[in-house]
C-alpha cells in the first residue's frame, strides 16, 4: 500500500504532482467564513456594527476575543464532533452510518437508568427506573453499560455488512429505526433525570470538548501511524486488493462499525450528563451532522480518503456557520438550507478533485 502524507489513502503520486494538504484549504476555507460574518456585522444595518468572535472591550476580560461566544462554538460541536470522528473512520472504509443518532437516544436511556441518585432532596428519586440496587451506583457502571450497549450495536451493524453483505444504507437505516425504537420503549418515552454528580461531572463544564480534543488526537495518530489505520484506508481505496494483499476485511469492517458506534454511545454519554437527563427524542439529526463535518473536512464519500484532523475542521465550520447565522439573527431553517448547500458543494468539490487526480495519474 502506497504511502501518503496527507492521510488521504490511494495512490501515490509523485511530489511535483501533488497539491497542499486539504486540511489548509478546510482552515482557509474556515477564515473566510469568518471574516465573511464579521463583514456582515459591520455592514447589515440591524447589527449596529456588532462583531461576532471580537469583544472590543478589553477592561471585561482583558481580552479582544469574545470567550463567551468561542466557548458556546466550541461546545456546540464538541458532543456532535465525538461521533463524526467515528463516522469518519466508517467513511474511510467505504461505509456509512446512519444510525448513530438514536444510538445516542437509546444509550443515553439506558445509561441513566444506571446512573441515578437514590435521594433528591432528601425524597426518593421520582424519575426511577429500577429499583434501589441501581441508583447511586460507581460512575463507571454506568460508562461501562453505555458502552457496551454501542459496541454491540456497532457489532450488529458491521456484522450485517461484511458478512450478510447487507449495503451500509439499509443495515444502519434498519439500525436507526431499531434504536430510535428502544429509546422510547426504555421507559415508555419518559424522561430519565438526576444523575449522581460522578455522572453528572462528565458533562460538566468544558469537558465535552475536552473529551472531543483528547479523542481526536488519540484517533488522529491511531489513523496516521498505525495497522489499523492503514487498513481503514487500503479497504476504502480498494477492498478487493486490500483483501488479496492479507487485510482480513470482514473483521476490519466488524471493528471500525463497532468503535464507532462506542463513540457514538460515548457522546451520548457525555450529552446527558451535560444536561442531566435522558429522553428518548436525542440524537435528531446527529447522524446527519456528523457525515456533514466529515464530508465538510474533507473525508470522500467514495471511501480511501479523509482524515481526523480534517473532520475536527469540518465540525468548526458547522460550529461557526450556526453561530453566525444566530449571531445575524436569522432563522433556524436559513441555517439548514445553508447546510445542505455546503454539504452538496463539498461532495460536488471532491468529485471534481477525484476526477481531476484520476486524470494526472
Amino acid at each position: 500500500m502506497a504511502k501518503n502524507p496527507y492521510g488521504t489513502g490511494g495512490i501515490e503520486q509523485g511530489k511535483h504532482k501533488r497539491s497542499w494538504p486539504t486540511e489548509l484549504n478546510i482552515f482557509i476555507a474556515l477564515i473566510l467564513i469568518i471574516l465573511l460574518f464579521e463583514a456582515l456585522g459591520q455592514m447589515l444595518p440591524y447589527m449596529k456594527g456588532q462583531s461576532m468572535l471580537f469583544d472590543f472591550n478589553i477592561k471585561r476580560d482583558g481580552t479582544i476575543l469574545n470567550i463567551a461566544r468561542i466557548k458556546i462554538i466550541i461546545l456546540q460541536v464538541a458532543i456532535i464532533g465525538i461521533i463524526a470522528l467515528g463516522v469518519t473512520q466508517v467513511i474511510i472504509l467505504g461505509g456509512i452510518d446512519l444510525s448513530s443518532g438514536p444510538l445516542v437516544a437509546a444509550t443515553a436511556m439506558i445509561a441513566m437508568s444506571f446512573a441515578q441518585t437514590e435521594l433528591v432532596n432528601g425524597n426518593p428519586n421520582p424519575k426511577a427506573v429500577f429499583g434501589t440496587w441501581s441508583m447511586d451506583l460507581p460512575t463507571l457502571v454506568p460508562v461501562l453499560v453505555g458502552l457496551a450497549f454501542g459496541a454491540f450495536i456497532g457489532f450488529i451493524n458491521g456484522s450485517l455488512i461484511a458478512r450478510a453483505r447487507l449495503p451500509p444504507f439499509i443495515a444502519t437505516l434498519g439500525m436507526f429505526l431499531i434504536c430510535r425504537g428502544i429509546a422510547q420503549w426504555w421507559t415508555r418515552g419518559n424522561p430519565i433525570s438526576f444523575p449522581t454528580e460522578g455522572y453528572a461531572w462528565i458533562g460538566k463544564g468544558m469537558n465535552p470538548v475536552i473529551w472531543f480534543v483528547i479523542l481526536a488526537v488519540v484517533l488522529n495518530f491511531v489513523m496516521r501511524y498505525t495497522v489499523y489505520g492503514k487498513h481503514t484506508y487500503a479497504i476504502g481505496s480498494n477492498e478487493e486488493a486490500a483483501r488479496t494483499s492479507g487485510i482480513n476485511v470482514k473483521r476490519h469492517k466488524i471493528l471500525v462499525y463497532t468503535i464507532a458506534s462506542m463513540l457514538a454511545a460515548f457522546a451520548a454519554i457525555t450529552l446527558s450528563a451535560k444536561g442531566q437527563t435522558a429522553q428518548s427524542g436525542m440524537g435528531q439529526f446527529y447522524e446527519l451532522y456528523a457525515i456533514a463535518m466529515a464530508v465538510i473536512g474533507g473525508v470522500s464519500l467514495q471511501g480511501g480518503r479523509g482524515s481526523i484532523i480534517g473532520t475536527v475542521l469540518g465540525a468548526m465550520v458547522i460550529g461557526v456557520i450556526r453561530t453566525g447565522f444566530t449571531y445575524l439573527k436569522l432563522d433556524a431553517f436559513y441555517q439548514m438550507m445553508a447546510m445542505g448547500a455546503i454539504i452538496i458543494g463539498a461532495v460536488v468539490l471532491d468529485q471534481w478533485r477525484q476526477s481531476r487526480s484520476a486524470d494526472k495519474v
